[in-house]
């Protein structure tokens, strides 16, 4: 308790730079995952990707990204168990941060995507297994976390893939492709509308105390009925822009067509990614400005003020627009060969897993989820347009996330106590 009043200043200044630093590495290494599909097809070039991406995933992470959240993410452990020593949980907290951005800057260097909830989950069960002890973490969440590795690449790859086997028989090997286009892409705008809908209310929206209420007694259900609404809307629509398109202009190929569905699907995945995922990096700043405004004080949730959204949201657009060229050049590219329907596939097939973990409660991790979808296109076309090699070395990265992230803060703790105390 003496620490935090001995040190409240250098503290403050400190979590806001490594707030910042962890922001920086969410969107070098979590929002390039995203845009990494629309560049590497061709739909966007590089700057007008991180233009879009720096809109709509600071609109997503300052009007969305919550008024509160827990102080520790995903259930790991318990801040009651802190109460004694708000100190240590400071550090603790503080650790976490470095440790997760930290990690976050190695894998955005190598170009590996890998996930920054696990990065942050994992530094915190780092420094709590060693502050409080090992029983102290909720090692049954743990596991549900590292399930994602398995369940959030196979659900996405499968959706992605028979999303791109039903584009190419309905559409790319029909013997009209532009009439197939005017008749099937209708539908594909519908589940673009319906997809990104339902990640915005369900991802985005909640953290705002938006609440869809129908009167079906389910959120879930709610959300998918006005989600199938407005998908409708946009097919309707999308419909008519596209048969004008078609008939007006002789050059636009069907692969132009699925670039313009893959800007809406980006602008929306943005969105929603930043309404959830600046968390990670904010979480821990709101926790530990409360715990030192309040004297020493835990709670189980903490304030979010507008600044500190504010914080993320610019971290975030920083991180991509200096740094994530990297990881977009690893999805975009080395994986598989991507075109527009591809990336559009891929794009869409990650969104719908999204929606059905967020309605089954599967985990799953929106890295994991795009890198499957993406895996799961390149194998609608055969093996050998697929770099093993590469998928090899992003799996390596998401097995030693963990361990690097909790062993990184448990050495950064020791180093900021030996400082502070």
């Amino acid at each position: 308790m003496e620490m935090l009043a001995a040190n409240s200043g250098i503290i403050l200044f400190l979590v806001l730079g490594f707030g910042v630093f962890m922001a920086w590495g969410i969107g070098a290494n979590d929002v390039a995952n995203a845009m990494g599909t629309s560049v590497g097809s061709g739909a966007l070039t590089l700057k007008q990707a991180i233009i879009i991406a720096a809109v709509f995933e600071f609109l997503g992470a300052f009007l969305a990204g919550g008024e509160v959240t827990s102080t520790i993410r995903k259930g790991i452990i318990d801040p009651a168990l802190f109460e004694a020593i708000p100190d240590k949980f400071v550090l603790g907290m503080l650790s976490a941060l470095l440790a997760a951005a930290t990690w976050l800057l190695v894998a955005s260097n190598r170009g590996w995507p890998v996930s920054t909830t696990h990065s942050i989950v994992g530094a915190i069960v780092g420094f709590s297994a060693v502050v409080v002890s090992v029983d102290a973490v909720n090692w049954g969440k743990v596991g549900e976390i590292s399930a994602s590795w398995v369940v959030s690449p196979l659900l996405a790859g499968s959706i992605a893939w028979c999303l791109y086997k039903s584009v190419e028989a309905l559409v790319l090997n029909s013997s009209d492709a532009r009439a197939s286009a005017a008749r099937w892409v209708p539908v594909y705008m519908w589940m673009v509308g319906f997809m990104i809908s339902m990640v915005t209310m369900l991802k985005g929206l909640k953290h705002v105390g938006v609440n869809i209420d129908l009167g079906t007694g389910s959120a879930f259900i709610d959300s998918a009925l006005l989600a199938a609404l407005i998908g409708l809307l946009v097919a309707t629509a999308g419909g008519v822009f596209v048969r004008r398109q078609l008939a007006n202009n002789a050059n636009l190929g069907i692969e132009g067509i699925f670039g313009i569905l893959m800007i809406f699907t980006a602008c929306g995945m943005a969105f929603a990614h930043g309404s959830n995922d600046v968390a990670n990096a904010i979480g821990p700043v709101a926790a530990v400005v409360q715990t030192v405004q309040d004297g020493g004080a835990i709670a189980a949730k903490s304030g979010m003020p507008w600044w500190v959204l504010l914080i993320g949201g610019a971290g975030i657009v920083l991180g991509l627009a200096t740094y994530g060229w990297r990881v977009i050049g690893t999805i975009g590219s080395k994986i598989t060969e991507l075109t527009p329907s591809r990336g559009f596939a891929a794009e869409l097939g990650a969104a719908g897993t999204v929606v059905i973990a967020s309605g089954t409660g599967l985990p799953i991790s929106t890295t994991h989820t795009l890198v499957g979808a993406v895996l799961g296109v390149g194998l609608a076309r055969g093996t050998a347009v697929v770099d093993f090699e590469v998928v090899k070395q992003i799996v390596g990265s998401w097995l030693v996330t963990l361990p690097i992230a909790a062993v990184l803060s448990i050495s950064f703790y020791f180093l900021l106590n030996a400082l502070l105390v």
